[in-house]
């Protein structure tokens, strides 16, 4: 968005020749209600309004999208950007596109087995561990605390893109790995932590018990995601989602399977909502002792 245009409906506003209500208006409807809002490259009309109309960061869905169309469309959206701060957040990145991005802004988080830290990773996976996310930008100061629960090792690349959207989106996030019911004490060791944050994402694969045991344990906002991780029966994650979306716990909405980003765009609007509700005076969440996006301890870590 041109912010000397902004300034200039700001200023308007303040010295009275504009009411509020049209201000509000015209800036839902596009900057300066003048159809712009977008920079068209021909191959995509990359909307660079997203932030003012929804708070949150614009995203690039890279698959189905060449490595140049992809930096292409994110160079637009940050230059469009400058000086408000937004990270751009690329989903599904391939290897190619990854390289690119990285080459491109060397400061850009990058997910998973890509990421510098584990660019050796030799470990198989599925469609979704087989792509990154990467966030381009300085991420926002966090507010709010939301708990991202990893069932099992192999559902950790739907957890990172979980985690890193909602780092993106300006909330505070923690990750929680490897908990899943078939060792429930490794569960209910975290419960604290668990019953402190102000949403929690819970993905899990295989037959997607894990959210609705937790909806079982502390009242906090859940968004749960099915993973295709699990054999044949599984159905590529369809097991998951349908046992998900009928949990006998109360309190659990469900995203799509695989779609980390859905649900941390979710939950990061949840803890935003919940800190700008807190009274200044009291103190947000704590993450657990060593834990948050770049912790090294057992049980809890990160991405880059």
């Amino acid at each position: 968005m041109d912010t000397d245009q902004l300034r200039a409906l700001l200023t308007d506003v303040a010295t009275g020749e504009v009411d509020t209500d049209t201000a509000l208006a015209r800036l839902a409807a596009g900057p300066l209600g003048d159809g712009a809002g977008f920079v068209d490259l021909g191959y995509a009309r990359v909307d660079t309004h997203r932030g003012v109309r929804t708070g949150d960061p614009e995203v690039v869905f890279a698959a189905g999208k060449t490595a140049a169309e992809t930096l292409g469309i994110v160079a637009a959206l940050r230059e469009a950007s400058t000086g408000d701060g937004r990270p751009t957040l690329i989903t599904r990145a391939n290897r190619e596109t990854v390289d690119a991005l990285v080459a491109r802004w060397p400061d850009a988080d990058v997910t998973g087995r890509w990421s510098p830290d584990l660019a050796a990773d030799p470990r198989p996976s599925g469609d979704a561990g087989r792509l990154a996310t990467v966030a381009v930008g300085a991420l926002p100061p966090a507010r709010g605390r939301v708990v991202v629960v990893c069932a099992g090792t192999s559902d950790a690349p739907v957890a990172d893109e979980a985690a890193l959207t909602i780092a993106a989106s300006g909330a505070g996030v923690e990750v929680l790995r490897d908990v899943g019911v078939a060792g429930l004490h490794r569960l209910l060791a975290v419960r604290d932590v668990l019953a402190a944050a102000d949403c929690l994402v819970v993905v899990a694969g295989m037959e997607g018990a894990l959210p609705s045991v937790i909806g079982g344990l502390v009242g906090v906002p859940l968004v749960a995601v099915p993973t295709s991780v699990g054999y044949g029966a599984a159905f590529g994650g369809l097991a998951a989602l349908l046992g998900m979306l009928t949990a006998c716990a109360p309190g659990i909405a469900v995203c799509n399977i695989d779609n980390g980003f859905g649900a941390g765009l979710f939950a990061a609007r949840v803890a935003r909502a919940a800190a700008r509700a807190r009274p200044e005076s009291a103190p947000a969440p704590a993450p657990s002792p060593g834990a948050g996006l770049r912790a090294t301890a057992a049980g809890s870590a990160g991405y880059r």
